[in-house]
């Protein structure tokens, strides 16, 4: 075994507006595969940018082995969200988050529904 090999590190990939994006970019998780046709790990949705588009990059995102954890605007979410009920698989973690102009909503995150689902009001007594 080689001295430089070493496990490589998983990604972040980021589906939201400009200010979501930028911040998380600026703290450091921008990343372009350079594989036969380059790929990035963000993307920028703005009024736009249309509902297949966005589901495309999603599952985009779902199918590459480099990515483990996907955040995305739970308002973006909200437009695809046949597309985020129907991933059931750990990884990638699927992660909806607020943006500054909407609020984060825990009625309307899949994965808090599913994990509340694994549990009975009796397991809180």
């Amino acid at each position: 075994m080689s001295v430089h090999s070493a496990v490589k590190g998983k990604l972040l990939a980021v589906i939201g507006d400009e200010d979501t994006c930028v911040g998380f970019l600026l703290g450091g998780i921008g990343e372009i595969n350079r594989t036969k046709s380059p790929q990035l790990n963000f993307m920028v949705v703005d009024k736009n940018t249309v509902t297949s588009e966005i589901e495309e990059t999603f599952r985009g995102f779902l199918r590459r082995d480099d990515i483990d954890i996907i955040l995305i605007n739970q308002n973006i979410a909200e437009l695809i969200r046949h597309a985020i009920d129907n991933h059931t698989d750990p990884v990638p973690a699927v992660l909806e988050i607020p943006s500054k102009d909407h609020p984060y909503d825990p009625n309307k995150d899949s994965i808090l529904r599913r994990a509340k689902g694994l549990f009975s009001a009796e397991d809180y007594r």
